[in-house]
């Protein structure tokens, strides 16, 4: 079983960038998979969460309209578009996955977990 966090890279701020968590062992349609940031010095943090075969998504208020997730069947595979990026995403992103979506923002329910990628927003 395994998470692979793909897809980081150094983007100007208003940028773009589009990072995937490609999943091997299980089903992604039978876990909700959930984005989390840890900046330096700073506590990992949600991000958002999504099951997206039944249409439940959740995001932090920081990336409201910014952040969407979306996922590909064929490649078991679940993306996070970002766009309008700041320098305050700049963080490690991973992805993980979990069964209990309704306390998504809480590490400790995550069964998975993905190697971070890094997301650098700077001028």
């Amino acid at each position: 079983v395994q998470l692979q966090a793909s897809g980081g890279g150094l983007v100007q701020p208003g940028g773009s960038l589009r990072l995937s968590c490609a999943a091997s062992g299980f089903r992604l349609a039978d876990y909700a998979i959930g984005w989390f940031r840890q900046a330096p010095g700073k506590e990992r943090e949600g991000v958002s969460c999504g099951r997206v075969t039944e249409g439940v998504t959740y995001y932090a208020d920081s990336v409201k309209g910014r952040f969407s997730i979306s996922r590909d069947n064929a490649e078991n595979t679940l993306y996070l578009q970002m766009i309008n990026l700041k320098p305050e995403d700049t963080a490690v992103y991973y992805c993980a996955a979990t069964q209990r979506i309704a306390e998504w923002t809480e590490t400790k329910n995550y069964d998975y977990w993905g190697q971070g990628t890094e997301v650098t927003v700077s001028s």
